[in-house]
């Protein structure tokens, strides 16, 4: 039998080394930029991974989309400002909350590809054009407070298959705001007033369909225009119908208005007078005045006891970053549609030897799209393969304080309904 000579320790250990070194750049050389069909996103070493943004910054519903800002701010602040190794830069366009601004911002956003996702828009009527310009462009994006029920709807087209939001459906808030009028008001008889935005028709929509299946009577049925100042001669219409109610979910310069004139209607008095959620604002305090005490708008239910359990934690760090509480009411729906962008970034990115980063916009869609069991600030998030990811919880607030500096979700306007009572 032939015998064996014994390999020396230290050769031993140079051959494994050797082994591990081998496999090691191996691996390396194995990572190789990703396949995509609608294709690929280089983030050279140390660049930033940029996240874009559309939200109203500009005009009367300001505080609608700085709000949802900062929201989001805050929460790449939580992961340090990184995402997949890279610093995370947000890219902000104003979307004006039109359909024209919507349309502006997502142009400018889809004309940089350089933007792997984007965050927003608030408002229904920019999301309409923004979103289907974003996706052929091959960006995603998540609604942040766009509520308009066509816009997750089954039916919607191929044009939204790149949205998805994590905000409920007006669906739930129309059906929700005719119960409550129906059923807790007593009102049998119903007045509503639209501002043409695909928010505020599509949600009156829903409301009627329900409010008449509850045995409910509308009586009339208004539009306005955005930007219109004297509400008599449309005011005067609606009380000779003699609603027990007016429901206008319309936005703060427009709202703010009727809410004033109103008072001015003799055949309105003793009229109950609604309104929805784009008037969680300390703007709808200054622009009406002392005629907001009182006033109810239907809403999403905000309190500790139905949000996310870290909830208090994001309202503390806001209000540490900005120097004041939330501005508005959706800033936890921000934050949530921020944190889910960076979750599927994070299982979708691959970065080579050189440090490069790599993201599939297919592939970071469909994570998007996938994502479940999020425990996020405004409840838990599980998407649906039409882009729905949160649910409702119907309530209702009402103003208690004319003083804008008293404005704080909760407290004034304070919470009188919810589903739950």
């Amino acid at each position: 039998m032939k015998k064996r000579t014994p390999i020396p320790r230290a050769s031993r250990w140079l051959a494994t080394a050797a082994i591990l070194m081998a496999a090691s750049m191996a691996q390396a050389q194995d990572v190789k930029p990703p396949t995509d069909p609608l294709g690929v996103v280089k983030i050279p070493k140390g660049a930033p991974i940029v996240i874009g943004g559309y939200w109203t910054l500009s005009g009367s519903e300001t505080a609608l989309g700085v709000d949802q800002k900062r929201g989001a701010e805050v929460a790449f602040a939580d992961v340090g400002n990184k995402v997949a190794g890279h610093p995370i830069r947000l890219m902000a366009e104003d979307s004006q909350c039109s359909a024209e601004g919507g349309q502006t911002a997502a142009t400018k956003l889809a004309a940089n590809q350089n933007v792997v996702v984007v965050l927003g828009p608030d408002c229904s009527s920019a999301a309409t054009p923004g979103a289907p310009i974003l996706w052929k462009a091959g960006i995603a994006s998540i609604g942040t407070s766009a509520t308009a029920p066509h816009l997750t709807a089954p039916n919607r087209g191929p044009q939204f298959d790149g949205f998805v939001r994590t905000i409920y459906s007006d669906i739930w808030q129309g059906q929700g705001d005719a119960k409550w009028m129906h059923n807790v008001l007593g009102c049998k008889t119903a007045a509503t007033v639209h501002d043409g935005s695909p928010y505020a028709q599509q949600l009156v929509a829903v409301y009627e369909k329900q409010f008449k299946e509850l045995g409910g009577t509308i009586v009339a049925s208004e539009a306005i225009s955005p930007q219109d100042v004297d509400m008599q001669p449309m005011l005067t219409r609606v009380a000779t119908a003699k609603p027990c109610v007016v429901y206008y979910p319309v936005f703060v310069a427009a709202a703010a208005q009727i809410t004033r004139q109103a008072k001015n209607v003799s055949g309105l008095k003793g009229t109950k007078l609604v309104g929805g959620g784009a008037l969680m604002t300390r703007d709808f305090v200054a622009a009406v005045g002392k005629d907001v005490i009182g006033f109810p708008i239907t809403y999403s239910d905000i309190s500790k006891e139905a949000l996310g359990k870290n909830y208090p934690k994001l309202v503390a760090e806001y209000t540490k970053m900005f120097g004041e509480a939330p501005i508005q009411g959706f800033h936890a729906h921000a934050y949530d549609g921020a944190r889910i962008a960076v979750m599927a970034i994070e299982k979708v990115a691959v970065t080579d030897k050189a440090g490069n980063t790599y993201i599939g916009r297919k592939a970071l869609r469909d994570a998007l799209f996938a994502t479940k069991g999020y425990d996020g600030m405004a409840g838990p998030v599980e998407c649906n393969a039409n882009g729905e990811c949160q649910k409702f919880k119907f309530a209702v607030y009402e103003f208690v304080n004319a003083d804008p500096a008293t404005f704080e979700p909760g407290k004034n306007p304070k919470k009188v309904y919810s589903a739950t009572q």
